[in-house]
């Protein structure tokens, strides 16, 4: 795979909004839990005009999720955890977040007075350990939890969630009500009939010239042989369209046949 980058100044110049993801929990990295967040949370993101650009998994370890969450959110708009809020020793998250803040964490009445009659009705006890998940950092917002209840919550520009999916799904969705979103990112792309290295040099000096645009080419193996998707990327529907016409026009001189393929 060969894949280049939009000028980053040109980016800048244009807002981008910019997102990482931060997956936390020994599950994960054990194989344990298969992750089934991360594509769900790029998919919905980047149709939002935040554009993900780094994923990060760390083990439940409150040192090592600090130094991440303070190196992340320096970098990007938005952070957005998942995992570790439950009502376990091991869910440790809030906590981290709290301390990678400054800032003091304690059991939310907010938290509380949506969890109390949630529990009620299903003749619960809020136990020391389902308590845990009321505990938020001061000075955060809640992030809806419409199916156990529970709340994530957002801290200047990190966002909180739960890494059951489900759950997440429906944090997320609260979630972006309250962020800045950008331009949508958009994507064309054509399926070449040659291999990638064949026309590695003319697709880079392409790239070259339409700095705006990202552009990257996968190679796809076939029954009747080598086959190469190029596909290009950018928030200017304008310039896009100019980078793929031209892009066209060289594979035909070039006497390369091509397809386009649905966006």
């Amino acid at each position: 795979m060969t894949k280049t980058q939009a000028n980053p100044d040109q980016a800048t110049a244009k807002d981008e909004v910019t997102a990482a993801v931060l997956v936390i929990g020994d599950e994960i990295l054990s194989g344990r839990t298969k992750d089934r967040n991360i594509g769900y949370l790029a998919d919905h993101l980047t149709r939002s005009g935040i554009r993900l650009c780094e994923v990060r998994v760390v083990a439940d370890e409150e040192e090592a999720i600090v130094a991440a969450v303070n190196a992340l959110r320096a970098a990007y708009t938005y952070v957005f955890t998942t995992g570790g809020i439950g009502p376990t020793h091991d869910d440790i998250t809030a906590s981290a977040i709290a301390k990678a803040f400054g800032v003091p964490i304690d059991v939310d009445e907010r938290a509380l007075a949506l969890m109390r009659p949630y529990y009620e009705r299903r003749g619960l006890e809020l136990t020391p350990s389902r308590l845990r998940m009321a505990r938020i950092p001061e000075g955060a917002r809640l992030i809806r939890n419409s199916i156990s209840i529970a709340p994530g919550f957002q801290l200047d520009n990190v966002t909180v969630m739960a890494g059951v999916p489900e759950i997440m799904q429906v944090m997320l969705d609260d979630a972006l009500q309250y962020l800045r979103t950008g331009a949508r990112m958009l994507s064309e792309s054509i399926v070449v009939a040659a291999p990638e290295g064949d026309i590695a040099d003319m697709f880079a000096a392409h790239q070259a010239e339409f700095p705006d645009v990202a552009m990257g080419s996968y190679p796809k193996f076939v029954a009747d042989g080598l086959r190469c998707e190029l596909v290009l990327r950018s928030i200017d529907a304008e310039e896009l369209e100019k980078a793929m016409i031209s892009l066209c026009q060289k594979l035909a001189d070039s006497g390369i046949s091509f397809s386009k393929t649905e966006s």
